[in-house]
């Protein structure tokens, strides 16, 4: 931790990158080390972040995809582990809004992705969702509060990421149900529309 937050924007870069793919210590540390010595840098430190999570994401993933299984067994207790797969088997997106909101290690949700073959794309779009609301709540505090910010995280920042994943949760949930509405509904019309069959002319007259 130390070797990183030497390091300044670049050790911040690295431990958010890394957070996303093994590292044990959430990069959140190390933003707000950073951000309660410079406070008007706030919001760059935030964006800094943002960024080696999105690009250590698909890293995180791409283990997943050879050997996550066997990563997952070994960084987390059995029971973490069926817990996560059954949240994530189950509820995929709103497993990995609440990895990115929560403190809960994203990197599981990362891991478990590639394990389970989940789409990178929908990984990315939901991590982006959700680790940006994250780094960029802590930025702000700093940004406006300055080193005061210090003392508000831990209070002021739950109580943001609740109310925001609360309202993503909430329209998540809302697309959900009215796309399986969507489709229920277009099962049900095509299930009482008569295949079309072709029409014989009975009426063609005869030669004489």
């Amino acid at each position: 931790m130390d070797f990183l937050r030497n390091l300044g924007d670049i050790g911040l870069f690295i431990h958010a990158m890394i957070d996303a793919i093994i590292f044990p210590i959430p990069a959140l540390f190390s933003q707000i080390s950073l951000s309660a010595i410079s406070p008007d840098r706030a919001i760059w430190l935030a964006t800094v972040g943002f960024a080696g999570c999105l690009i250590g994401t698909p890293i995180g993933y791409g283990i997943g995809k050879v050997s996550g299984n066997l990563v997952l067994n070994k960084i987390l207790k059995k029971k973490w582990y069926d817990s996560a797969t059954a949240l994530f088997t189950k509820h995929g997106e709103a497993a990995i809004l609440v990895g990115a909101f929560t403190p809960i290690p994203f990197k599981i949700f990362t891991i478990l992705s590639g394990c389970m073959n989940y789409p990178l794309w929908k990984l990315l779009s939901y991590a982006a969702i959700g680790r940006a609301v994250k780094f960029y709540a802590v930025g702000v505090l700093f940004y406006v509060y300055g080193r005061a910010a210090e003392n508000m995280v831990d209070g002021v920042l739950t109580y943001i990421l609740l109310g925001v994943g609360v309202l993503v949760g909430g329209i998540w949930f809302l697309v959900h149900k009215l796309k399986l509405r969507k489709k229920k509904r277009a099962q049900a019309e095509s299930m009482l529309v008569p295949e079309s069959k072709g029409t014989v002319d009975v009426s063609s007259g005869e030669n004489s």
